[in-house]
């Protein structure tokens, strides 16, 4: 795997990461509501290190083979972004200076929405493998390159939400409304994904 695979895998990557889904709407709250952002962009990592361990292990080849398995982990995370959406819809962010922040479960939440995002499995089954050099030649292992590759995802990850968890929080901060908005935006979003998802797999 040479510098110009990387760059290659580094700008498609980014481009995904950019485009907003249930890991920015899940940022952009955590930060409105007076949420450590620290704490969900270290979740939402990571899911995506769980995926990136899994694929190096092999076992997302399994999990691509198996029709039945990567349905039901897709209609998994289309549920949960699903619940998720009408509970932003439900409560919508809004910056909370006296909101008691429990670290531990904006992890967790953060880690179960990047662990069963359709998006992330999207990532690491089909765009992925396509980035991996086999046969001779003197490249890394097959499983190795998996892991750098993960890796460098990670780290798009971390710095593309931090920044919109602190910019979120920063512009939005002293305008509830138009938090208000966005949040419910975000809700929306997650929420018709997941119907999207559910809708495609059950017809």
């Amino acid at each position: 795997m040479d510098t110009g695979t990387l760059i290659s895998f580094l700008a498609l990557d980014l481009l995904l990461v950019c485009v907003p889904g249930a890991d920015w709407a899940y940022v952009i709250s955590a930060g409105l509501r007076g949420r450590s952002v620290g704490a969900a962009v270290g979740g939402l990592v990571s899911g995506y290190a769980l995926h990136t361990a899994l694929a190096t292990a092999g076992l997302a080849v399994l999990v691509a083979g198996s029709p039945a398995l990567l349905t039901a982990l897709t209609v998994a995370g289309a549920g949960y972004l699903v619940w998720l959406g009408w509970g932003v819809l439900r409560r919508p962010g809004v910056p909370e200076e006296g909101e008691q922040v429990v670290e531990g479960r904006v992890f967790l939440r953060g880690a179960t929405i990047s662990g069963l995002n359709p998006k992330g499995l999207l990532l690491y089954l089909s765009i992925l493998p396509q980035f991996l050099v086999t046969g001779d030649g003197g490249h890394l292992p097959v499983a190795a390159q998996t892991a750098a590759l993960g890796v460098l995802h990670m780290a798009c990850c971390a710095a593309v939400y931090l920044a919109v968890g602190v910019l979120a929080r920063a512009v939005l901060g002293a305008r509830p409304a138009a938090a208000r908005a966005v949040t419910r935006t975000s809700g929306a979003a997650m929420l018709g994904i997941g119907t999207f998802l559910l809708i495609q797999h059950a017809f």
